[in-house]
């Protein structure tokens, strides 16, 4: 019983992650058109980029762990716990994973360097973060796509065991 907790927690977990990354993702552009269309390019600001970056990448975060949880909670633990084992050995997603993360902490070095009197300081590092994950998962699409795909690992026979 408890490891069927454990195996719920690691996937909300990677939901959650997969919402940031998302919301990370299509955020920006569709920050940027919202404000340039309904506003003009006089309302735009780099701080409202980076502000807005970020708190999509939290809500993103909450959404994807709120869809785990009633996705994962009442679901039966053999297929819970398969799919425990499905997602730990899915090197496409671990890709992605790393990729956002090396971005995020570049871009959070990165952009407060860069725009450092543009935007309020909490804005810069966290909007780069979020920006960083954004463009480290598009890297992720774009090497699978240029055909440096991630390799694909065999799921073992025996069932997960505590």
């Amino acid at each position: 019983m408890e490891s069927t907790h454990q195996d719920t927690e690691y996937l909300v977990r990677k939901t959650s992650n997969a919402g940031y990354r998302a919301f990370s993702l299509i955020t920006p552009p569709l920050y940027t058109a919202y404000i340039l269309a309904r506003r003009g390019r006089g309302a735009f600001s780099i701080n409202g980029v980076l502000r807005s970056t970020w708190i999509a990448g939290v809500g993103g975060a909450i959404g994807g762990a709120g869809i785990g949880y009633a996705r994962y909670a009442y679901t039966s633990p053999e297929t819970v716990r398969a799919k425990r084992v499905q997602t730990a050995y899915d090197t496409n997603r671990i890709r992605a994973e790393d990729h956002s993360t090396i971005g995020g902490i570049l871009f959070s070095v990165i952009t407060p360097a860069v725009l450092w009197k543009r935007a309020k300081i909490y804005n810069l590092i966290l909007g780069g973060l979020s920006l960083g994950s954004g463009v480290g998962t598009l890297t992720h699409y774009f090497r699978a796509i240029t055909g440096d795909p991630p390799p694909q690992v065999q799921l073992p026979d025996a069932p997960y065991s505590s």
